[in-house]
């Protein structure tokens, strides 16, 4: 079974990432080869569990590993204090201790609330990410940032904590919901924009391939992502700099989450409206063209993707992104595209006026 890897170079907290078609039952010979607990948890939900629970538990008994499971609720709005403090009643109930380590299975909900509980619990113990949706295999599951949503913005209380390890199998991804199925892709054709013109084409080129649930070109796509991401968090763990680059259409995007309700976006979703967004904003500044603006807009779109902004006060958006962990001393800040395959993050000293005007060209061009 062949199997691609990624390695994450930070030190000490060094890890890799394995990419493959039917690779979940080999997690256990893994973990051993990384001298993993011998007692685990393993985080999940009752979706997941139904299809994958029984199934990954056997693979680690096999590796002689003490496993117990904890399900939580399913969905965005269970990223919450509520769902960590029940976590929390849970480890200690299954008698966690430090020698123990977690397993997140699932999405980036799992993933996120997983990791902050392992990188607070106790003060920290180790854990691993299994994801299960292609978002969460693009981008939550590599780069321990962890964290849970407060009712005033998405992801402000969380901590750094990097997984042991990172187990992709894209053949979990058959039975993902198509409208979570696309909403990753979102993420996919981020790296596409802000890093690699190349793999922006490729994805043109692969869409209908990649819309088919392709295995060998999903496993090519997840790759060039992780190794994307990889690459940046290496020389930017803590987010000090150039890792803000990830949060392309993220601003606007996160301020769309918010004040449409927690779920009525999924979180891809929200991020390619954002992204188009950004996009127009770099046209306005001269840093794009209203061409690469429309390949960006069609490519999203060609996978079902919104690209229209919802009817939102633009005063209202800005003191959502206000709460943006990139604002810097009060001023928002964005990473913008400069053509295809490269970006920056500019701070604007009057973004009402810049965000009236984009909401007017993105109008212009949806007719």
């Amino acid at each position: 079974m062949t199997v691609d890897k990624v390695h994450v170079e930070l030190g000490a907290d060094s890890y890799e990432i394995h990419i493959g078609d039917g690779i979940l039952d080999g997690l256990g010979v893994n973990l051993q080869l990384i001298g993993f607990p011998r007692k685990a948890v393993v985080v999940t939900n009752a979706t997941i569990a139904a299809l994958y629970a029984d199934r990954l538990l056997s693979a680690l008994r096999r590796a002689d590993l003490q496993v117990d499971m904890v399900q939580v609720a399913d969905g965005e709005e269970y990223k919450s204090m509520a769902t960590l403090m029940f976590l929390y009643d849970e480890l200690i109930r299954l008698g966690t201790d430090r020698h123990c380590g977690l397993i997140a299975l699932g999405g980036g909900v799992i993933g996120d609330l997983a990791g902050f509980a392992a990188a607070s619990f106790l003060r920290g113990i180790p854990f691993i990410q299994i994801p299960t949706t292609l978002l969460a295999q693009v981008d939550s599951s590599v780069g321990g940032k962890t964290g849970i949503n407060h009712p005033l913005g998405k992801n402000l209380i969380g901590a750094f904590h990097q997984p042991r390890h990172v187990q992709i199998d894209v053949a979990v991804l058959d039975t993902l919901p198509e409208r979570e199925y696309c909403a990753g892709l979102a993420e996919v054709i981020k790296y596409g924009i802000i890093r690699d013109r190349d793999f922006f084409y490729w994805l043109q080129q692969n869409r209908q391939l990649l819309a088919a649930r392709d295995h060998n070109a999903l496993i090519y796509a997840v790759m060039k992502s992780c190794q994307i991401k990889a690459n940046v968090v290496e020389l930017d763990e803590k987010e000090e700099s150039l890792r803000a680059i990830l949060n392309y259409g993220h601003t606007y995007g996160h301020a769309v989450e918010n004040l449409a309700g927690y779920g009525k976006y999924r979180h891809g979703e929200a991020v390619a409206i954002g992204m188009v967004v950004a996009a127009a904003m770099s046209v306005e500044l001269g840093f794009s063209s209203q061409d690469e603006l429309l390949e960006i807009r069609s490519l999203l779109q060609s996978f079902g993707l919104p690209v229209t902004p919802p009817e939102l006060s633009i005063e209202e958006c800005l003191v959502a992104m206000g709460r943006d962990k990139k604002a810097k001393q009060g001023e928002l800040r964005f990473v913008l595209n400069r053509g295809l395959g490269d970006c920056f993050i500019v701070g604007l000293a009057d973004p009402l006026k810049l965000l009236t005007a984009v909401m007017l060209r993105l109008t212009a061009t949806e007719s």
